[in-house]
C-alpha cells in the first residue's frame, strides 16, 4: 500500500512547532508500518495528533489553510537537489545509502567515510 504523506508532512512540520514533532512522527510511522492506516486522510491524521496530545481543530486549520506548505515544499526541493528519491536515504559525506539498512550496514556506511555530515 502507497499513500501520498505530503499532507503529513505539513503537520509533521506543524508538530514541531509546537514541541510535539518527534511524537507525531512516530504516531504517523506506527499509523502507516504498523496499522496499515491511510495518512492522506485528514480524519487519521487529526486522529494521530489527538493521540499525542495535540489540537485537532488547529490541526485542521493547519491543513486547510496550507500553512506549512512553502517549508515542505523547501524540503522536496533540498531532497532532490541531493538527489534523494527515495525514503529512507541516509546522507554522508556526498554518497548516499537508499532503503532500510541493518545497524551493521548503518555503522560501515558511517565508519568507511569519515564523519556524518547528516541522516535523513
Amino acid at each position: 500500500m502507497t499513500f501520498n504523506s505530503r499532507k503529513a508532512q505539513e503537520l509533521g512540520k506543524w508538530a514541531e512547532d509546537q514541541g510535539r514533532g518527534e511524537a507525531f512522527h512516530k504516531a504517523v510511522f506506527a499509523a502507516y508500518f504498523a496499522d496499515g492506516l491511510n495518512i492522506a486522510r485528514i480524519p487519521v491524521l487529526l486522529d494521530i495528533v489527538q493521540t499525542i496530545g495535540g489540537n485537532p481543530d488547529e490541526a485542521r486549520a493547519v491543513l486547510e489553510e496550507e500553512r506549512y506548505k512553502d517549508a515542505v515544499d523547501r524540503d522536496w526541493q533540498r531532497s532532490w537537489r541531493l538527489g534523494i528519491t527515495a525514503v529512507p536515504t541516509f546522507v554522508h559525506n556526498g554518497r548516499s545509502l537508499v532503503g532500510a539498512q541493518s545497524y551493521q550496514d548503518l555503522s560501515r556506511f558511517i565508519a568507511s567515510r569519515g564523519e556524518p555530515q547528516g541522516l535523513f
